[in-house]
């Protein structure tokens, strides 16, 4: 992804993910929340050529390479872009698989010891995070799966690591539907992850 930045398209309609996350809430989180970010992020860039042919994912991986009054915005808004990115590709309306395959599967049964252990270990890192934020796994400086948590749009690639799956915890992601259950959000948002495109990431991200 390079300057300007625009809007994915959603491969799924705004309604096709209920009864777990709702039509409204996709919509504004799409066309609300994430434009918002594009809007800030190329209003950021807009008079920095030197930035506009460098990927995004290079930019956050090196900030501090970035003038310091356009350092923060860059790293909010390019963050949010990036995870918002992210986030509407591991998700479907046709969860065919309810659980990893593959790989992915061994590696997360290797360092989780089980998937079951895994889901528990991800969602209680994404409800305990406090305030806005994501939950993460990814593949460390040493190959290895992590989850942890990370502070509002922050992405993974400001830390030297590479996001393999990411959970959007801000109120934006789940207010219209639970209000405060974040809980309920969590444990429904289990029911639309593509596994198959997070294998697809992941087996990317480690072969690279």
């Amino acid at each position: 992804m390079k300057y300007p930045y625009s809007l994915p398209s959603l491969t799924y309609p705004y309604d096709s993910l209920e009864p777990y996350i709702d039509k409204m809430t996709m919509e504004i989180h799409h066309t609300k929340h994430h434009q918002a970010y594009i809007n800030n992020l190329n209003s950021a860039l807009e008079k920095y050529p030197e930035f506009h042919s460098i990927e995004l994912e290079e930019i956050l991986k090196n900030l501090n390479n970035l003038p310091e009054e356009i350092r923060t915005p860059v790293r909010n808004n390019g963050g949010g872009h990036l995870n918002h990115n992210l986030f509407w590709q591991i998700m479907t309306p046709e969860n065919e698989i309810e659980e990893p395959q593959g790989e992915l599967r061994k590696s997360i049964e290797k360092y989780f010891s089980s998937f079951e252990n895994f889901k528990n270990i991800f969602s209680e890192t994404a409800l305990k995070h406090f305030g806005s934020g994501w939950a993460w796994l990814v593949i460390d400086k040493s190959r290895n799966l992590k989850i942890y948590s990370l502070p509002n749009q922050d992405n993974p690639l400001m830390y030297n690591d590479l996001p393999i799956m990411g959970l959007d915890v801000w109120e934006h992601a789940y207010y219209l539907k639970y209000q405060n259950r974040r809980q309920e959000y969590i444990q429904n948002w289990w029911n639309v992850i593509n596994w198959k495109k997070i294998e697809e990431i992941y087996l990317e991200v480690i072969n690279k």
